[in-house]
């Protein structure tokens, strides 16, 4: 188990992330850190993940926290491409409509750093998932009430639609919804 005394940060906008983490007792303080997605896309999407991760990480640690640093960042991809979070609503459904009835990966890259001993985890996760054929109305309304816009390839797999547009998984649901959780509590485990 993680000691209730060890003071965790969380550097996300994510409210899925965080509320992950409750689901395993554990209550981070939230880090608001500003950061530019830069990266290489002929790397391996691996390596993307991990790289992103470690950049947000390198931004928290600026702040000079005592504790356990948690980063990540996750990835959508289908056919080789990179799908971020849609800049607009057009951009959302181009993507879902890219998706559905087809099979996509998720990678999440994560960072677990301890500031008071200086041990750190960077690694990821990787989800396979198969979309239904969707709806072009079906689209366009998850498209209208917004949730698209903060999640990359514009779906949440724990959202209302976004749950439904699935057919299947292969590998961490977790990781799909943003952060791969037993591989996290693992790695926060090796840096204590």
């Amino acid at each position: 188990m993680i000691p209730s005394s060890l003071k965790i940060y969380l550097a996300s906008k994510s409210p899925r992330r965080k509320k992950l983490l409750e689901q395993i007792n554990l209550h981070p303080e939230i880090l608001h850190c500003h950061f530019d997605e830069k990266f290489n896309s002929k790397q391996r999407v691996s390596v993307i993940a991990k790289k992103l991760a470690l950049q947000k990480l390198d931004e928290a640690k600026k702040l000079n926290k005592k504790g356990v640093l948690i980063t990540a960042d996750t990835i959508v991809v289908i056919n080789g491409k990179i799908l971020g979070k849609p800049e607009s609503s057009r951009q959302a459904v181009a993507m879902l409509k890219n998706l559905s009835g087809k099979k996509h990966f998720v990678y999440t890259g994560f960072c677990v750093f301890n500031s008071l001993n200086g041990n750190m985890i960077n690694d990821y996760e990787k989800t396979e998932v198969t979309f239904r054929k969707l709806k072009a109305s079906e689209i366009k309304e998850y498209v209208a009430g917004g949730s698209p816009m903060d999640k990359a390839g514009a779906y949440g797999i724990q959202d209302d639609y976004g749950a439904i547009f699935i057919k299947k998984i292969n590998g961490c649901y977790y990781n799909v919804v943003g952060l791969p959780l037993t591989k996290v509590y693992l790695a926060l485990l090796k840096v204590l």
